[in-house]
């Protein structure tokens, strides 16, 4: 059960840079006149309103004046509305479509048309017709793409919380009534004293084993960091308590305090911690390249970099976990030896890409046909799951992350079992300098 969290976890990965990726291409699309829809459908949307919507819009653009703009958005409307008739509800995350004509790099127009559910909810109704794609509310899911718990407490009740992005989620809340002190009692002040201790000391039970409940979910925590908060000391003896789950107090990035408790206890704690959860992903890129490196110190061949290396290595399922910077630009081409109808894949640069040299065999001077050209990070997003492996994304913005992209290629991972390059070089006669041994 644990290791399918973490699998789901490098999949949500994985769909966070996909999403980024296709806001990228969408932002930098533009087109003639005002023929590209821009359409999110929040969860609670009906497809059959949305879809009626559409139609009055079709009636409205058919008195479009220019014949060519007009011609446009009645095909962008009609993509939209042959997308829509595709769903019989609207997806529990809500619904992203884009239609519309665009300019490509060579000046001719393409149609496009893409649909998706995003990864996480869109509360956001939106419906453009414009000359590009709105893309800020998809830019918004990334803007924070962990998931961190909350617990609020005071001396009222208790708040469980999960925030996701900018989207907030309360799963569990109680009240309680905590005796306070008095100066009656006498000789029972004493009595008292001991029954309001055993009250609090009951409620920081309550609330550690609650605790468990919400965010332990296989023995694991299913939160990637937790804020405790309130407006009493009683966040601090929850921290401090052995009833507070061993699995949870690691995972503690902040106390604060807070003037309320309850949903705008929330709300506060929230606007106090953005600093704190804004680390957290810089956090775990820096961890996953340390182990990294720790793995090629110890030089025990369960490593691989490199483009050559790590497709030899996935090729053979021998990866664990392939590791990528985001912004890698190496293409895989397919190609077709034209004598021998034979069928390669080569992974190239651009320079490499514009120089043409590939198309054509060195040792017999035979033609290569190109038939396919895909940016390796998207084909290795759809197909990383069929080798077995796992797929980490980082960027180059810490030390580890620059000395990866600059001293190992920008793409490396951690093997199953033991590799030896250059005994297997040897064995099937590769040289280091061999073109071929990419193909």
């Amino acid at each position: 059960m644990a290791q399918s969290t973490e699998d789901e976890e490098h999949e949500r990965l994985v769909e966070q840079w996909k999403v980024r990726k296709l806001i990228k291409n969408l932002s930098e699309a533009s087109g003639n006149g005002t023929s590209m829809i821009s359409l999110i459908i929040p969860p609670k949307g009906q497809i059959a309103q949305i879809s009626n919507m559409l139609l009055q819009e079709q009636g409205t653009a058919s008195q479009i004046k220019s014949r060519v703009n007009r011609l446009s958005v009645l095909s962008a409307i009609t993509s939209c509305r042959e997308r829509l008739k595709l769903y019989n509800k609207v997806p529990p995350n809500g619904l992203v479509v884009y239609c519309g004509e665009v300019i490509t790099d060579e000046g001719k127009s393409k149609k496009l048309a893409i649909h998706f559910e995003p990864f996480k909810p869109l509360n956001k109704k939106l419906y453009m017709c414009d000359n590009k794609f709105h893309v800020d509310d998809l830019q918004k899911l990334l803007e924070c793409t962990s998931v961190f718990g909350f617990i609020i407490m005071d001396g009222n009740g208790c708040l469980y919380a999960t925030l996701n992005g900018n989207h907030c989620t309360v799963k569990h809340k109680f009240s309680v009534e905590l005796p306070k002190k008095h100066g009656r009692g006498g000789q029972s002040a004493n009595r008292f004293a001991r029954l309001r201790m055993e009250a609090r000391q009951n409620y920081i039970r309550k609330c550690a084993e609650m605790a468990t409940h919400q965010f332990i979910t296989a023995d694991r925590a299913n939160v990637e960091g937790l804020v405790l908060a309130g407006s009493a000391d009683f966040k601090n003896k929850l921290f401090g308590s052995d009833l507070f789950h061993h699995l949870l107090k690691p995972i503690v990035m902040k106390i604060v305090d807070t003037s309320y408790g309850g949903e705008n206890g929330l709300n506060q704690a929230i606007a106090m911690s953005k600093d704190t959860l804004a680390n957290v992903q810089f956090v775990r890129e820096k961890k996953i390249l340390q182990d990294y490196m720790q793995e090629i110190a110890q030089d025990n061949n369960k490593y691989c970099f490199g483009i050559r290396d790590t497709i030899r290595a996935l090729e053979m399922s021998a990866i664990k976990i392939i590791i990528v910077w985001d912004q890698l630009k190496i293409t895989r081409v397919t190609v077709v030896n034209s004598q021998t109808k034979e069928e390669s894949h080569l992974f190239l640069t651009d320079e490499e890409l514009d120089s043409g040299d590939f198309q054509k065999d060195n040792e017999t001077g035979v033609t290569l046909d190109v038939t396919e050209r895909i940016d390796f990070l998207e084909w290795l997003a759809e197909n990383y799951k069929s080798y077995g492996a796992q797929m980490e994304f980082v960027t180059d913005r810490s030390q580890e992350g620059s000395q990866f992209v600059k001293g190992f290629g920008g793409v490396g991972g951690f093997l199953r079992w033991q590799v030896n390059w250059s005994e297997m070089e040897d064995y099937l006669g590769i040289d280091d300098d061999d073109d071929d041994a990419w193909i």
